[in-house]
């Protein structure tokens, strides 16, 4: 038996006074954090949640965030994080696919409504029974909507936590859906619980030491695993930060005396954007014992530039919904390799597959990745048929083409869905993101297929000019030509003042295509 909450209860149990959640002046200690959450358990418990069940929550990186996801959790339910952005269709969407029977919702602003989508997407849910709006002031009295602040006031501040299977689900992490509709990857508490070990292990991470600030939205696999389920395993202080901006990301660096920082690469390459010469480089750098990137392919220039600047190696990972997130880090000690996406963590093995589940042998061969281990999830939620056709005796196929070198050092080439297809040719829009962005006037480019009534796709390139670069479209295409093969370079460039992200800061292509 097994609670992925006792992340929480040990660190309460162990150091109760030390700062579990850190938001501007407020301060939340592991002892406040664990009883609030005690309440949370109550509260659902009391309102006819049973174990297995599943309570949705649409909340950013607040406390109150932390405080649902472990009293949710205590109660023997189910967590279905849902993504702040989305409208009430969505929402709708997901808690009927979940089967949500409650759903604690963040009120928003009145430039992103969250609490009114979300009440919205209730009145449409036939399963969800229960609604609680999740106020930023817990005095506040919300109009026509029970407040969790309310529901929570009589409940006691102790609770038995339900004991489930190691195997049973603990979190429904739904897909993004920029490839399809999204799809609920059950993962269990044994695999968020030796994702989050093998976290702490990778970095190397020691109780009541690090002190994280937590940019990462926390429904996101990746904020969820490195931050808050390996930072309460070890104690750590989250200082959260429910919004990036690059400017204030760098202040609270130098303020908190950060130890822990985990970005998406578009936030590395805001960071270094955004530096000014008050920016005091030397502490941040002394101070930060690691840094991350994930969730989309890191490039090397930035990892260099970063490195340069703040005297600290981004150590990347990679990993999937689908895997709790995790799957393979830079070693540490090990010197970084521009690229590549490192070794596989503990208990975790990988291998390179063909269309049928064929291993594809030979260093630097092209083939899809697979991942067996502790990580792999249960399978996707009440989605049998999607879920045998990415599983197979224990491996789960990735989506993600890569290849091995000599050392067995893995590197993503790119996503399968992806690919270009250019004249019976293979062109991979990572490479060609990355030689685009060694030229002096790039700042950041996504690349993508269009159609093309001939070779079946076209190259093109949507271009970031660096501050004051003066290029243009041919200038920039006739230098690709001179740097790529005939097949590869772009035929089409369009110069944007920002990219497409989704709320996780990835380049969102679909929306370019």
């Amino acid at each position: 038996m097994l609670n992925l909450s006792v992340l929480l209860e040990d660190s309460a149990r162990s150091d109760p006074d030390r700062a579990a959640l850190v938001l501007g002046d407020s301060r939340l200690t592991y002892a406040q954090v664990e009883q609030a959450a005690c309440k949370v358990a109550n509260l659902l418990v009391a309102r006819g949640v049973r174990p297995g069940d599943r309570v949705a929550v649409s909340c950013p990186t607040l406390p109150a965030f932390p405080v649902v996801y472990f009293g949710i959790l205590k109660a023997g339910a189910v967590v279905v994080p849902l993504n702040v952005l989305l409208k009430s269709r969505e929402i709708a969407y997901h808690l009927n696919d979940s089967g949500a029977v409650a759903y604690l919702c963040f009120e928003g602003s009145s430039a992103l409504p969250t609490g009114a989508e979300g009440q919205a997407a209730f009145d449409q849910a036939g399963e969800c029974k229960d609604f609680f709006l999740i106020t930023a002031d817990e005095a506040e009295v919300a109009e026509g909507a029970e407040t969790l602040a309310a529901a929570m006031a009589g409940q006691e501040s102790t609770f038995d936590t339900v004991q489930v299977g190691a195997d049973d689900p603990a979190v429904i992490l739904y897909t993004s859906g920029t490839t399809g509709q999204a799809k609920g990857a059950e993962l269990s508490h044994a695999n968020l619980l030796f994702n989050a070990f093998a976290a702490i292990r990778g970095l190397g991470s020691t109780p009541r030491t690090d002190t994280h600030l937590v940019v990462l939205p926390l429904f996101h696999s990746f904020g969820a695993t490195v931050n808050l389920n390996a930072g309460f395993a070890t104690a750590a202080t989250l200082v959260l930060l429910p919004r990036f901006d690059a400017a204030t990301v760098l202040r609270m660096l130098e303020t908190y005396d950060i130890t822990f920082f985990a970005g998406v690469p578009t936030m590395y390459w805001a960071l270094l954007n955004a530096l000014t010469e008050e920016t005091d480089t030397d502490r941040i750098g002394r101070n930060l014992r690691r840094a991350m990137a994930a969730g989309s392919s890191l490039p090397p220039t930035i990892a260099q530039a970063f490195e340069d600047r703040f005297g600290v190696a981004v150590i990347e990972a990679y990993g999937l919904s689908e895997t709790s997130p995790g799957v393979s880090f830079t070693r540490l000690g090990a010197t970084s390799r521009p690229g590549s996406i490192g070794l596989p963590l503990w208990g975790v093995e990988m291998k390179l597959i063909d269309d049928s589940w064929q291993t594809v042998h030979g260093a630097g061969a092209i083939g899809e990745i697979a991942v067996r281990g502790h990580n792999v999830m249960r399978g996707y939620h009440r989605r049998p048929e999607a879920t045998a056709e990415v599983m197979r005796d224990g491996w789960f196929r990735t989506g993600d083409l890569g290849r091995r070198d000599d050392d067995g050092w893995y590197y993503v080439v790119d996503r399968v869905k992806d690919l270009i297809v250019r004249g019976g040719f293979n062109v991979y829009p990572r490479e060609i993101e990355e030689v685009l962005m060694t030229h002096d006037a790039v700042s950041l480019a996504a690349v993508i297929g269009v159609p093309h009534p001939g070779l079946g796709e076209e190259v093109k390139a949507f271009v970031i000019r660096r501050p004051g670069a003066v290029i243009t479209e041919p200038d920039l295409i006739a230098w690709a030509r001179s740097q790529m093969a005939a097949y590869k370079y772009p035929r089409q460039i369009a110069f944007v003042g920002e990219l497409p992200m989704t709320a996780t800061g990835k380049p969102l292509k679909r929306s370019l295509r």
